[in-house]
């Protein structure tokens, strides 16, 4: 999804995130069109799915906005503070308590994504922030998906009701500040719209089956592969600073993962 995002050109960030959500709204529809239950929503369930859905639209926004300002791959690993937030929000609204340890690796984390964002870069650190403030809006939103996951609502409701909020949001933009695409553009954001929901599918029933602090390991090969993209379709290169973080925020997810796997047994 950020390789196409990027690829897309300067097209505005609204206009990017509306196609983007639009297919997974589209898809969403199709799925549940072919449930028994068809588009059905529990009448409780939508304070959490609005809440879910503003977390959500905050943070594709902002990371779509990252992705056209700083370097894919660091996007990307600042996005991925998403299950360390996850841990935060889920301690806060679930009451699903991370151990002393958890906590240490999250700051030790947050030091990594530090090296990342280098502040002292004063001005040009502010698409980093707002990338890590995507990370943010991820990970308060996934606590909503598993706290709708764990009172029995189904993924590709949660899934629908997000990307139909985050077109509407987007669409006072998209009317009055429209940029004509290309051909080319159309299909590459069809080609981002695919990749996301395709992720945001999986993820969606990852976070509603399990705790934040059993999975967010796995979301971590998101890093390497953006990271790829970036290096064989731009050239984007990360500096040394940059690879330190990763590996630091990289090591403490699979140290959180190793401790959950072992205290658990």
């Amino acid at each position: 999804m950020s390789l196409f995002v990027r690829m897309s050109g300067d097209l505005p960030t609204m206009e990017k995130a509306f196609f983007r959500n639009a297919i997974a709204a589209g898809m969403a529809l199709i799925i549940l069109s072919g449930t028994p239950e068809r588009f059905y929503i529990r009448r409780e369930s939508w304070p959490d799915l609005l809440k879910r859905s503003a977390f959500g639209t905050a943070g594709v926004i902002l990371n779509f906005w990252a992705i056209d300002h700083i370097a894919i791959a660091d996007a990307s690993v600042l996005n991925k503070m998403s299950p360390f937030f996850a841990i935060i929000m889920s301690a806060l609204i679930l009451k699903e308590k991370a151990s002393g340890r958890e906590w240490i690796i999250v700051v030790i984390a947050f030091l990594g994504a530090a090296l990342v964002i280098k502040p002292t870069a004063g001005i040009a650190s502010f698409p980093a922030l707002a990338g890590l403030a995507s990370g943010f809006g991820a990970g308060a939103a996934y606590t909503y998906v598993r706290k709708l996951g764990k009172s029995g609502e189904r993924g590709p409701v949660i899934i629908m009701v997000f990307s139909l909020f985050s077109c509407l949001v987007c669409l006072p933009s998209m009317i009055f500040d429209f940029h004509p695409m290309t051909g080319r553009q159309l299909l590459i954001l069809l080609c981002a719209g695919a990749a996301a929901t395709g992720g945001q599918l999986t993820i969606t029933a990852a976070y509603t089956f399990a705790p934040a602090k059993e999975i967010s390991v796995f979301d971590y090969t998101n890093v390497l592969f953006t990271s790829m993209w970036g290096v064989l379709a731009f050239g984007e290169v990360p500096d040394g600073w940059s690879i330190l973080g990763y590996v630091i925020i990289i090591l403490m997810a699979v140290l959180k993962w190793y401790n959950t796997i072992k205290t658990s047994h």
